[in-house]
C-alpha cells in the first residue's frame, strides 16, 4: 500500500501529534514540527508547504488527500484557534497560512508577555528545582519566538524570585 493512501488509515491525529495547538501554551514550534514531521512522514508535505498542487480542476485524488490534511490541522487546534482559522473552502496549505500567521504576527506581544512573565514569576511552594525548571521553560519560549534571555539575566531572574528562605544562597551566588 502506497504510503499517501496510508494516510487514510489515520483515525486519530492526536495519536500521531500528542500536542494540541493552542495560543496560550505557547507550543507552536514543537507543534509544527511534529506535523510537518508526520506530513513528511506520509508523502504528504507538498500539501502544506504549497509544493504540490492539483493537476487540474478535477483532481479528485490531490483534493482528497488535502482534504485529509486539512482535517489533521483542525484536529489539532484548541477550540479558540479553530474557531479564530476556520473558514470554509480553500487548501490545506491556506489553512496552514492562517495559523501561522496567528503566531508568527504576535511574536512580539508573545515575547513581552512572557518576558514579564520571567520576570515576576516568584518560587512560593516550589522546590528550587521545579522553579528554575519553569523559568527554563519560559526562557525556551522566548528564545521561539526570537527574544532569547541570557543565562545571565535568567539567573538574576531566578535570584529575584526566591523567597527569604534562601537569602543565604542568594548572596553567597552574588558574591
Amino acid at each position: 500500500m502506497a504510503t499517501v493512501e496510508r494516510a487514510f488509515g489515520v483515525t486519530n491525529i492526536k495519536h500521531h501529534i500528542p500536542l494540541v495547538l493552542d495560543l496560550d501554551v505557547f507550543n507552536y514550534d514543537a507543534w509544527r514540527e511534529l506535523f510537518l514531521t508526520h506530513c513528511l512522514t506520509f508523502d504528504l508535505l507538498g500539501h502544506v508547504d504549497g509544493s504540490t498542487v492539483p493537476d487540474d480542476d478535477d483532481d479528485v485524488l490531490w483534493r482528497k488527500r488535502d482534504g485529509l490534511v486539512k482535517l489533521w490541522i483542525y484536529g489539532t487546534l484548541a477550540p479558540p484557534l479553530f474557531k479564530s482559522s476556520f473558514k470554509t473552502g480553500g487548501t490545506a496549505r491556506d489553512v496552514w497560512l492562517r495559523i501561522e500567521n496567528q503566531f508568527r504576527n504576535n511574536k512580539d506581544s508573545r515575547a513581552i508577555q512572557l518576558d514579564n512573565d520571567l520576570r515576576t514569576k516568584e518560587i512560593g511552594d516550589q522546590t528550587v528545582r521545579e522553579f528554575s525548571q519553569e523559568l527554563k521553560s519560559i526562557a525556551d519560549l522566548l528564545e521561539n519566538v526570537d527574544a532569547p534571555v541570557s543565562d545571565k539575566t535568567l539567573v538574576m531572574y531566578m535570584l529575584n524570585g526566591l523567597n527569604e528562605k534562601y537569602d543565604h544562597i542568594i548572596n553567597v551566588i552574588k558574591h
